[in-house]
């Protein structure tokens, strides 16, 4: 019975006590309540509870895979495109062209955060976003944005798009190597940049923009990472740029071969690991997508260099190892738009036919026509992308990404966006308006500038190369 009392006294002592700290607490926060007022208190109230459902959104490891994924991007610019470019022009014209890459980074940079950001994914209209919604990247922060990117922050998803904002303009100038002047090239891709890739950006990939099949485009569109904003635009532009630049001085009576070839396959190599980030980055998730898009890219390569090179054998006599590398490039170009919807066994098939394609384009079809497309930007990019674009509208697969079959809806009724006659319709449809919107864009472009600032060097200066004539500098001092 002692016993019994001694507990009975621990408990209500016990009671007493946490009643007391309890009235306490009440006190503190009844004095609170009186000193900011009800409308202080829900203020913060609702700020901790944004701040719960923020941080409960947010998966670290989605996060980490983006961050990877956006330094993989940037790589393929620099160094990755600064290689490739680099080595396949002649040595009077290696920093000129590498600077061509270089500047971009910084150019686009600054651009994208004042407002390409907004136009390419505010909201806005089929066309174009809202410039001013995220200004100066005003709101864009730790926050997800739940319409493109659920698990990561805003801010992450902003930095992952802005590297394919960089590339994309780089890649445009390997076909105007080694006779453009500097001024009259930044002054162009700025305008590119900002009048042809950022509003395609947001038709393809941006709320409510014309071709976007998961967020209520008018026509869908399946293109995972870029086949017509990046590589069917830059292409068909780079065409057009070669045309009205001319040809270089002696094109194509004199040899104008790579002066190293060994920076171009280091470069080469850096892309292909970097476009593991481009297309696989693009699931916007460390998630099987991510897996099945990162095979996708490997085995299209794979089988785009192996086809290049017997079409270069059979017909040329000897595989050549910058054939092989061409053939990489235009593997990973092709297989992008398809990336995230296609199987493997769809990935190998679409890359043994990107190798035998783009080589036809680059040996025959550039012949034929005659126009100098420097570092064969039109041949490989253009064309293999448009490839892709096309046979992803046959190819895609519910497997793959369940979303194409679940998604888009017509009048209500979902409408499976997997491979058929109709979605290769609204591919070509894609490809088309990319084409002439870009080739148009392009040319008025090109010639407002040239008028303003010039877009040619002179005879003399393309002569002596441009490292010295534009840069003051030269890439190999002895």
């Amino acid at each position: 019975m002692k016993a019994v009392h001694r507990l009975a006294c621990v408990f209500f002592m016990g009671l007493i006590l946490g009643m007391g700290i309890f009235g306490a607490g009440l006190s503190a926060f009844s004095a609170d309540v009186a000193g900011d007022g009800a409308a202080g208190v829900e203020a913060r109230l609702a700020r901790l509870e944004q701040a719960a459902k923020s941080a409960s959104a947010i998966n670290s490891g989605d996060n980490a895979w983006m961050l990877v994924s956006t330094g993989m991007v940037l790589m393929m610019t620099a160094p990755g495109l600064i290689l490739f470019y680099g080595g396949l022009v002649r040595s009077k014209n290696v920093l000129a062209t590498m600077m061509h890459s270089l500047i971009l980074m910084g150019l686009v940079s600054v651009l994208w955060a004042v407002f390409g950001y907004s136009v390419a994914f505010g909201e806005g209209n089929a066309f174009f976003g809202n410039p001013f919604q995220y200004f100066l990247l005003k709101g864009v922060g730790g926050a997800p944005n739940a319409d493109y990117a659920a698990t990561v922050p805003q801010q992450t998803f902003m930095l992952f798009q802005m590297m394919f904002a960089i590339i994309t303009p780089a890649l445009i100038s390997g076909a105007i190597a080694e006779r453009i002047r500097f001024p009259g090239y930044l002054l162009f891709t700025g305008l590119w940049v900002t009048l042809v890739y950022f509003p395609l950006a947001h038709m393809v990939w941006g709320k409510g923009g014309c071709f976007n099949w998961a967020l209520g485009g008018a026509i869908p569109v399946l293109d995972f990472a870029g086949g017509t904003v990046v590589h069917i635009s830059s292409g068909v532009s780079a065409l057009v740029a070669s045309m009205v630049l001319g040809k270089r001085m002696g094109y194509p009576r004199e040899p104008m071969v790579p002066h190293n070839v060994v920076l171009s396959l280091i470069g080469t190599g850096l892309l292909w690991v970097g476009w593991f980030g481009f297309n696989a980055g693009s699931a916007v998730a460390a998630n099987e997508l991510a897996t099945s898009a990162l095979a996708a890219t490997h085995f299209s390569a794979a089988a785009a260099a192996l086809s290049w090179s017997f079409m270069e054998w059979l017909l040329r006599g000897k595989p050549s190892v910058l054939g092989a590398a061409s053939g990489m490039v235009a593997g990973l170009a092709t297989i992008t738009p398809a990336s995230g919807f296609v199987t493997t066994t769809s990935a190998l098939f679409i890359g043994l036919i990107a190798g035998v394609v783009c080589f036809l384009a680059v040996s025959k079809l550039k012949a034929r026509f005659g126009y100098d497309d420097s570092l064969d930007v039109f041949g490989v990019h253009g064309v293999g992308s448009t490839v892709g674009t096309m046979m992803v509208g046959f190819l895609a697969s519910a497997e793959v990404n369940p979303l194409i079959a679940s998604t888009y809806k017509v009048g209500g009724q979902v409408v499976s966006l997997a491979g058929s006659t109709g979605q290769f319709l609204n591919q070509l449809k894609a490809i088309l308006f990319t084409a002439t919107f870009a080739g148009i864009a392009t040319w008025v472009l090109l010639r407002f500038v040239d008028r303003l600032v010039g877009l040619r060097v002179s005879e003399e200066e393309e002569s002596a190369g441009l490292d010295v004539a534009e840069h003051g500098e030269s890439a190999y001092n002895e």
